[in-house]
């Protein structure tokens, strides 16, 4: 059984898609998008400098169309079906939206330009940020955390909680970490998945009458809970709600393993998500779609990995 898996927010780097645009229908693809989410995203995937596309309102739009791009290259018409589970971590989570028939592009390009920019705007109103903790027992973390007032914004799994909160408050954090673990400073700017994205969400539930979305075709898991989500209203509200709440990515790891997954392809920007699977689903094979030369490799894996029935689900969690 195949997952597809969509980055997050971080996986960006300088010029990432300059060899994409070389294949043909690409450049069409990204100006359809860069329309929709109102910005050049050919720009910014091959000139911006690292401190430009840094910016929340620039780099949560050309994750989500380097996915979008990098899924059409390599499926091509190939239908989805329930067989196919994809999944996304934090923004990622719009992109596999679209892949999995939940949303049109074109309303993924919509919703992430007033997703970014509305968690943009949030994050300048009060200096906040994120740290990664590695290691350290689960109990002293969450201890330490709450000790700070800070919020495990990401549990990713393998030993890995993403705290967010003000930047005194990870401060504070850095100088008093959690017995055997790191503290290693994020480049983002806010305090993603916590109470501080509030304004986000209701520019985000304005947003929602505008959008048409659907249920989804292919096996589509939520960051809520690792739960399969089964209606495209349901989808939607996640989403929206997805902002200002933790992202559980170590409960779809859980439950692809639960499924049966066999293999694992990360779309592009690729490697983070493959990355954080090595620890945390040991033993399954992954391969990241970081550029056109990936993609051969990557269409006899898909092809291996495709040839099994149905999913049969097993809850993780409660239920949306």
């Amino acid at each position: 059984m195949l997952a597809i898996v969509c980055p997050g927010q971080g996986s960006q780097t300088p010029g990432f898609l300059s060899p994409w645009l070389e294949l043909p229908g690409v450049p069409k693809h990204l100006e359809s998008l860069s329309e929709q989410a109102g910005l050049d995203l050919i720009r910014h995937g091959t000139v911006s400098d690292e401190e430009t596309i840094k910016d929340t309102a620039v780099a949560q739009p050309l994750i989500v169309a380097a996915g979008l791009v990098t899924a059409r290259v390599l499926l091509g018409n190939r239908p989805m079906t329930a067989a196919t589970v994809v999944a996304g971590h934090s923004v990622g989570e719009v992109t596999a939206s679209a892949i999995a028939g939940a949303l049109s592009e074109q309303d993924a390009a919509t919703f992430v330009r007033v997703r970014a920019t509305a968690m943009a705007e949030a994050g300048a109103a009060v200096p906040t940020g994120m740290s990664a903790i590695l290691g350290g027992a689960p109990d002293d973390v969450a201890e330490v955390l709450a000790r700070h007032g800070l919020t495990p914004a990401n549990a990713n799994g393998g030993g890995q909680v993403v705290a967010a909160g003000t930047l005194d408050q990870l401060a504070a954090l850095t100088a008093d970490p959690p017995a055997k673990a790191r503290v290693i400073p994020l480049k983002v700017a806010g305090a993603f998945h916590t109470h501080h994205m509030s304004p986000a969400v209701a520019a985000l539930h304005e947003l929602r009458p505008t959008l048409t979305p659907r249920d989804p075709v292919a096996t589509l898991l939520s960051n809520y809970d690792g739960a399969p989500v089964t209606t495209g209203d349901g989808n939607l509200d996640s989403l929206i709600a997805q902002v200002s709440r933790p992202v559980r990515w170590d409960l779809c790891m859980a439950q692809l393993e639960q499924m049966g997954v066999s293999g694992v392809v990360e779309l592009s920007p690729a490697g983070t998500l493959t990355g954080l699977m090595k620890r945390g689903m040991r033993g399954t094979p992954t391969l990241a779609v970081k550029s056109p030369e990936d993609l051969d490799a990557a269409a006899a894996f898909i092809e291996e990995h495709s040839r099994t029935p149905d999913p049969v689900i097993s809850p993780i969690a409660e239920g949306h």
